[in-house]
């Protein structure tokens, strides 16, 4: 079962992405990494975001560019949490996915990260907090992950 799905508008975004899923890796969160499109598969994604949930999955995130209306798609079809990454994927330099990703109807929020690859590390890290509040094992192991960054950030420090 998977606790978490990846979705992205389309192999292109792949790149931007994958560092969730490593993330999620690491902390050993089951997930399920695939492409949908909002616009260009409408009931494809309807059909993942139900038989998903009917799965298991507690959290979705999503990545998308250009119009980004992918989380905003899948924050229709469920009441789990959304996590949105807006992609640079356009001339507007991802402003245009960003505010598509952001500016949500009341009701049907979308948490939404920074750009790229940043906000796909951030959106495995939130989605591991939120799947946390009831595993006591993944919070140990968040907090090993935080320790190990810290202590990475004194030897840096005592190199210079």
């Amino acid at each position: 079962m998977s606790q978490v799905a990846i979705f992205m508008g389309s192999k292109s975004d792949e790149a931007m992405v994958r560092p969730c899923a490593d993330i999620l890796d690491s902390l050993k969160i089951s997930y399920t990494f695939t492409i949908t499109s909002a616009h260009r598969t409408p009931e494809r994604t309807a059909r993942l975001v139900q038989e998903l949930e009917e799965a298991g999955v507690q959290v979705f995130i999503c990545a998308a560019g250009l119009a980004a209306h992918l989380a905003g798609a899948v924050a229709a079809k469920t009441i789990r949490p959304v996590l949105g990454i807006p992609i640079t994927a356009s001339p507007l330099g991802g402003l245009d996915a960003l505010l598509a990703t952001v500016q949500m109807p009341p009701g049907f929020p979308v948490g939404t990260l920074a750009l790229d690859k940043v906000g796909a590390r951030n959106a495995a890290w939130l989605a591991a907090q939120i799947l946390a509040l009831q595993d006591q094992d993944l919070s140990k192991r968040i907090e090993q992950a935080r320790q190990k960054m810290i202590a990475q950030v004194e030897e840096d420090a005592q190199s210079l």
